[in-house]
């Protein structure tokens, strides 16, 4: 009975939707990068769940647009779909990171429209089962006796998100973080396999990112980069702090529309999400990619993403790399 009740009410939201003058066409949600990583999970987990619930009857379509770690989407978007209403684009906390830099050109924070977060991801330090790496001290003495002994890479370059969790790491061992061997890959994909085949001998990337390879036996994790321990598969793996390591690097997910993106179009988008997170099948469907409860919607969302990109910004003058300023 309460299945039947669930169904029935899911069947009512694009009604609901359509009740407020807008029902996307061919809609489409662009993942910044190549297959495999954490813009392409955003994606097509939020779409299948949002399909398959009801919420959004148009079946959605997922476009993977690598290429700076988001500069060829958000370029793509102002240049050629500023008010299409029936695109939104994964983002997570390293855009903000990217933002703040100039990565994105001239686009900025205030060039898009924030439509909403789908949870939260952490940071982790992973290495492969066979490394000479046993825990976060092995590491952290090899990076204070010579930070260029150890390949590390990740997607996006010196300054992207996963290059700060690394800094930060080299960092805390006394370390300079611009003398680091830091190999750059095109998302989290490209990194894993980099790090399997045994290019590189670190990958700083996302829990969630890892945790097949992690569940498979194929790697170890050396820290989970959150306050506390993580719940789930990873809630063996010792936090950074709890090895003496101040070092903490959570990783929102959620999504912006173009910047002319229409009222009517951006609440349907908004109002999507929101149902989402309401919907009883959502936290399964999003605690077995590996992410964590974070819900904010609109204005509130909108106001996080310019004040933390605002602070990646004042980080990134403290330390010499190129800004936007906005």
């Amino acid at each position: 009975m309460q299945r039947r009740a669930l169904l029935a009410a899911s069947a009512l939201l694009p009604m609901a939707a359509q009740a407020q003058g807008f029902t996307p066409q061919n809609p489409e949600c662009i993942a910044p990068a190549a297959p495999g990583g954490g813009f392409d999970l955003t994606c097509r987990l939020t779409t299948r769940m949002l399909n398959e619930t009801g919420i959004v009857a148009q079946p959605i379509r997922t476009q993977n647009m690598p290429g700076g770690i988001g500069a060829v989407a958000i370029n793509h978007i102002n240049a050629q779909r500023r008010a299409d209403a029936n695109v939104i684009v994964a983002v997570s906390t390293g855009s903000w990171v990217n933002m703040a830099q100039g990565r994105f050109g001239r686009f900025g924070e205030n060039d898009v429209r924030w439509i909403g977060a789908i949870g939260a991801d952490y940071g982790v330090i992973a290495v492969r089962k066979d490394s000479r790496f046993n825990t976060l001290a092995d590491l952290m003495a090899a990076l204070r006796a010579d930070p260029a002994s150890v390949p590390m890479g990740a997607g996006g370059a010196v300054g992207s998100q996963d290059w700060h969790k690394a800094a930060l790491v080299a960092r805390a061992a006394g370390a300079d973080p611009r003398r680091m061997r830091y190999v750059p890959f095109e998302g989290g994909g490209q990194s894993m396999a980099a790090l399997l085949g045994g290019h590189i001998q670190v990958f700083p990337g996302d829990a969630s990112e890892v945790r097949g390879q992690f569940e498979a036996g194929e790697i170890r994790l050396l820290a989970v980069l959150s306050a506390q321990r993580l719940t789930g598969a990873l809630a063996q793996v010792p936090t950074a702090r709890e090895q003496g390591v101040e070092v903490d690097w959570p990783i929102v997910r959620g999504f912006y529309g173009p910047p002319q993106m229409p009222d009517a179009a951006y609440n349907f988008w908004v109002d999507a999400i929101r149902r989402l997170q309401a919907n009883p099948a959502w936290p399964e469907a999003r605690a077995a990619q590996g992410l964590f409860e974070f819900n904010l919607v609109g204005a509130e969302y909108a106001e996080l993403a310019k004040r933390r990109t605002a602070e990646f910004r004042q980080l990134a003058r403290e330390v010499g790399l190129v800004t936007q300023t906005q």
